[in-house]
């Protein structure tokens, strides 16, 4: 062990001694941003290690560097600076030598002019105004502002991505210009776009479909012949079809080369297992660890449904659910059947349920609707008083969803509304009619003026608004089972509260008894992260929100939680990290959701 430590010493020893050595040491005196892109991409920088430099040699690397510091001080905006570089004298003839780089920037290039020309279909076509105009209104480069390499590459990146957004998937760049006048110290800018063809939808040409068919795909991706091309549209097409659970991946694109007025749509998919057994293991702020197990037959033989069945288990909820559903009819509707079977702690009381529905459901661009026919049992046992009691209904149920964002499923414009109503009656001894209603609202509103820059807009960020309001009227409330009550508190309800912890008040206490009226909302500002000049994939957000349960509407009690957080664009959606602080509770808690929830 001895001599192999010693040989390891002897063989490292030269070589830390080596790096030890330089040439010359470099010390640059300029301004932050300036010195920190010098010293990362100076090439002198890399010869100061090497051995035996002679004069003559590092002569010619500081001539070859004041040249390569002037092009990276351009790529800042600074095209009039003052370089020096010279030799330090030498205080001892032992010791290293060193070369002071200074520099004087001098004023910074601005930009004084934009002009942005179009050619092609977009030039010419009168419907297309507006998206000339959005592309216009995308750029990030604007007069006044300093002229850098990176955010005049950028800019440029900005337009083309906004021209081939729609209509013009071919789109490019045919000329750009950044005309220099260092004397004057501005930037004159030219950018020729030329949009090409307009393209439309023409049919879909599936490859990789052999199981469940291509016309599953045609009908699951829901794109319109003829319509205009989006790129938002394919990506929601090919989002619905993996979530479809038929396709592992999906790829669509637009044949380019085809015939612009039907254009072809390539669908490349992934078919998925026949049959597929997942184990999750998970974590909510709400409910704590999750474990889980699901098992899914997509084409149940003999029948062609999709049967999917789930056991999930957290520390408050226990659940046991059986779903089947057709495949998409000509009209995008089908049928489903479903059970399921829960038990849960709520408060004090035990609360176990059953839930059973048969009917169609349709889910479009826009608008989801369903139709069913829902049987409704629950038991509950209270370990407080020892109560024990069951209700059960029956009700025919309408529910939808209508959405107008301007992208998914990260929305920075638009609102939705949702609604769920029933008409039924309790089942047993006693039997009463009852209906229920519940609404959901949501709005995102853009701070930023219409006459700011794109840039501008997404720093101003946004409000997110959110409301939700329920009620059930029947003449008995102890008749109705205790699932078909309202309760709130949570990631998606009143932050800074427990899971179903905002309940009917009494005597000035909150409890988690269930209620017949809901009414709970929200207001958010979020705001884009800048990193480097850059809109990042992250937000912040501050927010404050509140909401009611009561048996009453005069009872309804708000309750306030305020807090902020972060949000991450992921791959897999949006993730929000909050903080938030419960006002009646005065607790602090932390909720952290994935996914975008309407």
């Amino acid at each position: 062990m001895r001599r192999f430590v010693c040989s390891l010493v002897l063989c490292v020893m030269p070589l830390l001694c080596q790096a030890q050595q330089q040439a010359f040491t470099v010390r640059i005196e300029a301004p932050d941003a300036v010195r920190a892109l010098l010293e990362r991409h100076m090439e002198l920088q890399q010869y100061r290690a090497v051995p035996d430099l002679s004069d003559a040699e590092l002569a010619r690397l500081i001539l070859l560097a004041q040249s390569q510091a002037i092009d990276l001080l351009a790529t800042l905006g600074y095209f009039s600076p003052e370089v020096d570089i010279q030799i330090e004298p030498l205080a001892n003839p032992a010791a290293v030598r060193s070369v002071a780089v200074k520099v004087v920037t001098g004023p910074v290039t601005k930009v004084s002019g934009v002009h942005i020309n179009f050619a092609g279909a977009i030039a010419s076509n009168l419907a297309v105004v507006n998206q000339r105009q959005t592309v216009e209104g995308s750029w990030t480069l604007p007069v006044g502002m300093p002229f850098t390499q990176a955010q005049w590459d950028n800019a440029k990146q900005q337009v083309v991505k906004k021209m081939t957004a729609q209509r013009f998937p071919a789109g490019h760049i045919s000329d750009s210009k950044a005309d220099i006048d260092p004397d004057a110290h501005s930037a004159d800018l030219t950018v020729e776009l030329d949009s090409s063809a307009l393209y439309k939808l023409g049919p879909i040409k599936v490859q990789g479909s052999s199981r469940y068919g291509d016309e599953l795909v045609i009908r699951l991706a829901r794109l319109t012949l003829g319509a205009d091309y989006v790129q938002s549209e394919l990506v929601e097409a090919q989002q619905r079809l993996t979530d479809s659970g038929y396709f592992d991946s999906a790829y669509l694109t637009l044949d380019l080369a085809s015939d612009p007025e039907a254009a072809t749509v390539n669908a490349l998919v992934r078919e998925a297992a026949m049959q597929k057994l997942v184990f999750g293991v998970g974590a909510s702020t709400d409910t704590g660890a999750r474990l889980s197990v699901e098992h899914t037959y997509n084409q149940v033989p003999g029948l062609g449904w999709r049967m999917v069945n789930k056991l999930t288990t957290d520390s408050a909820t226990s659940s046991f659910s059986s779903d089947w559903t057709s495949k998409p009819d000509d009209t995008q509707w089908r049928w489903a059947v479903s059970g399921l079977l829960t038990t849960q702690i709520v408060g004090d009381t035990d609360v176990t349920g059953q839930r059973y529905r048969a009917g169609r459901f349709v889910l479009g661009q826009q608008l989801d609707q369903s139709y069913y026919m829902q049987y409704d049992r629950a038991d509950t046992h209270s370990r407080e008083t020892d109560i024990s009691n069951a209700n059960e209904a029956l009700s025919a149920n309408y529910a939808f969803t209508r959405r107008q964002f301007d992208s998914m499923p990260f929305p920075g414009e638009g609102w939705a509304v949702g609604g769920e109503f029933a008409l039924g009656s309790t089942i047993g001894n006693g039997a009463e009619p009852f209906g229920r209603v519940l609404m959901r609202w949501r709005d995102y509103q853009p701070l930023g003026s219409t006459n700011d820059t794109a840039f501008a807009r997404q720093r101003a960020g946004r409000l997110a608004l959110r409301a939700e309001a329920g009620t059930v009227v029947v003449k008995d409330p102890n008749a109705i089972p205790f699932t078909q009550l309202f309760l709130a508190g949570g990631d998606n309800s009143v932050r800074g509260y427990q899971w179903q912890e905002i309940g009917v008040v009494k005597d000035g206490q909150i409890t988690a008894d269930a209620g017949r009226y809901l009414a709970s909302g929200s207001v958010e500002w979020q705001r884009p992260i800048v990193i480097n000049g850059v809109v990042s994939q992250w937000e912040s957000d501050v927010f404050i929100d509140g909401g009611a349960v009561a048996n009453e509407p005069a009872a309804l009690d708000v309750k306030f939680g305020v807090g902020a957080g972060a949000r991450w664009k992921s791959p897999i959606g949006p993730i929000q990290f909050d903080l938030a602080y419960g006002i009646a509770v005065q607790k602090f808690r932390a909720h952290v959701s994935v996914g975008f929830v309407f």
